[in-house]
């Protein structure tokens, strides 16, 4: 059984009821205001995309802008949660946010698409504390069924920033200039510096500390490969060229590395004992497809509306609206059903069955769809990721012990930007491959190559050769939403592995041994001669 608080007596790890417990409800805002700005960070481009490709490159740059972001926020990941261990929430936090806002700022500035791109993956490196730092802070002060609850008001967070996100991109980048999406997350980015300040206390006392370097070298070498094979191949340089060759060997033997040196390592970036933890695996295998639908999602649906269907940037913000209500809807339902009754398990096993259906009927959309009919099938999307993100967060933090909250957070968080970045990228190659079939038959003189089409180009197009081109954009991204709901059938079936560890009032140390003691204690009881009774 667990240990029960002694009634008076404050609860180890949690704020005291005099002095610590007003300041609950800063961190909160503080953490909502830093994930708000991380999420702006993925979210407020897509929509500008279209528009950024036909100045800066062309339509086979497209899913770099996203996918540099993404992966340097994704091999950072682990490096902040064991930082914020050692050093303090704080301190790294403030650091993780300097470095976005400066990434930022270059992105503003950017005069090439290669210029942008590195600047995308400045601010990658400090968005990918944002989300780390932030979400385990939340551990350090609300139990993990009371953090059920907050983690699906997080999850409202992220799913208002897409939102907000794609509408303030396409209105930007509609009245003013696409630099200017940059710019806008410089005051919120001061506002969360504020807010951290005067909410979240420094670290007193110092501690020993090892930082494994080897670890974090291997692990960003490994994922950076997958990204890069995934990406280039078929696409910049065929499968069998020998570069491509070299990352396809370079990722299982990085990989294989970084196994062996963690598991030597004092202080391992990613324990590997986390990967004998049930809740961990199941949730991050989860999260992982999950990330992969949606980052697919939120990058390729504007571009199906803007190109194919011809709306404006803004306009194309707005019919993102329903799956995002959907998203923030089921986040925030999922957080209220985990806070009130203690239990999970089923609510990523329906989430990821919704997920499925949407996109499946996503991958049946043509020009002549009803925008009302599109609306449902991005609704339903949105309901299958929701549950996901903040089921994800609570039940690792849940079920690992206190001292490795951090980087079981930061592994919830680099998983499923591995899904987004390896997602990106492979339906960046699949819609890039079928379009460039799909245009085959059309002279150079009008396809120019797939990434000098925008919607204004395509309007001056003869009858004919442009409802040739509408329906081959249209119709490379069928394959894109087929290959993603595959993804989410694996995603299902994945989620019923999954053994639930019900959430404590309390803070504990030591959860999977108390499941165990629990589980032999019924062994023995089941084991026990049965008596009749009198």
């Amino acid at each position: 059984m667990s240990a029960q608080p002694i009634p008076g007596q404050p609860i180890a790890g949690q704020p005291t009821p005099g002095e610590h417990q007003p300041r609950v409800g800063l961190v909160i805002g503080a953490v909502a205001a830093t994930l708000l700005l991380a999420s702006l960070g993925q979210t407020i481009v897509s929509t500008a995309l279209p528009t950024i490709v036909s100045d800066l490159g062309g339509l086979d740059h497209l899913s770099w802008v996203v996918i540099a972001y993404l992966l340097a926020s994704t091999v950072v990941a682990p490096v902040y949660g064991k930082l914020g261990d050692l050093y303090g929430r704080k301190v790294v936090l403030q650091v993780a946010i300097l470095i976005f806002l400066i990434g930022a700022a270059l992105s503003a500035f950017a005069s090439s698409m290669t210029f942008l791109i590195a600047a995308r993956a400045l601010q990658g490196l400090g968005g990918g504390g944002l989300m780390v730092v932030a979400m385990t802070v939340v551990a350090d002060v609300i139990p993990p069924r009371q953090r059920g609850k907050v983690q699906g008001v997080f999850g409202g967070v992220f799913g208002v920033s897409t939102v907000i996100g794609p509408l303030l991109g396409g209105f930007i980048v509609e009245h003013f200039s696409w630099h200017w999406i940059f710019l806008v997350n410089l005051p919120v980015g001061i506002a969360a510096l504020a807010v951290i300040a005067a909410a979240l206390p420094a670290r007193a006392e110092r501690i020993e500390h090892s930082i494994d370097y080897a670890g974090f070298a291997l692990l960003t070498g490994s994922l950076s490969a997958i990204v890069l094979f995934t990406s280039l191949g078929g696409n910049t340089f065929a499968w069998t060229d020998p570069m491509m060759i070299g990352l396809a060997v370079a990722a299982p033997v990085l990989l294989a590395l970084f196994v062996w040196v963690e598991s030597r390592a004092k202080e391992p970036v990613l324990p590997l004992k986390l990967f004998r933890n049930n809740t961990f695996v199941v949730t991050n295998a989860v999260g992982f497809i999950v990330g992969l639908a949606m980052f697919g999602s939120i990058t390729f649906l504007p571009l199906y509306l803007q190109i194919a269907k011809g709306v404006s940037p803004t306009e194309s913000g707005l019919q993102l609206l329903p799956m995002m209500i959907g998203l923030i809807g089921a986040s925030t339902l999922s957080g209220t059903i985990m806070s009130r009754t203690g239990h999970y398990r089923w609510l990523p096993i329906a989430s990821t069955a919704l997920l499925v259906v949407g996109l499946l009927l996503l991958g049946t959309m043509q020009i002549a769809t009803p925008d009302w009919q599109v609306g449902i099938y991005m609704f339903l999307v949105g309901l299958g990721i929701g549950p996901t993100m903040s089921v994800g967060v609570t039940a690792s933090q849940n079920a690992v012990e206190r001292s490795m909250v951090g980087v079981a957070t930061a592994g919830t968080t680099m998983f499923r930007q591995i899904g987004g970045s390896i997602g990106i990228s492979v339906f960046g190659a699949i819609f890039s491959n079928r379009l460039a079939a799909e245009l085959g038959g059309l002279g150079g003189g009008h396809a120019g190559g797939s990434g000098a089409f925008n919607r204004d180009m395509i309007a001056a197009l003869p009858e004919p050769v442009r409802e040739t081109v509408l329906n081959a954009f249209a119709s490379a991204l069928h394959p894109v939403f087929f290959v993603a709901a595959a993804a989410g059938v694996i995603a299902f079936a994945v989620s019923f592995l999954l053994k639930e560890i019900p959430l404590s009032n309390v803070v504990r140390k030591e959860p999977e041994a108390e499941i165990a003691a629990e589980e032999a204690g019924a062994a023995a009881v089941a084991a026990a001669p049965a008596y009749p009774s009198r």
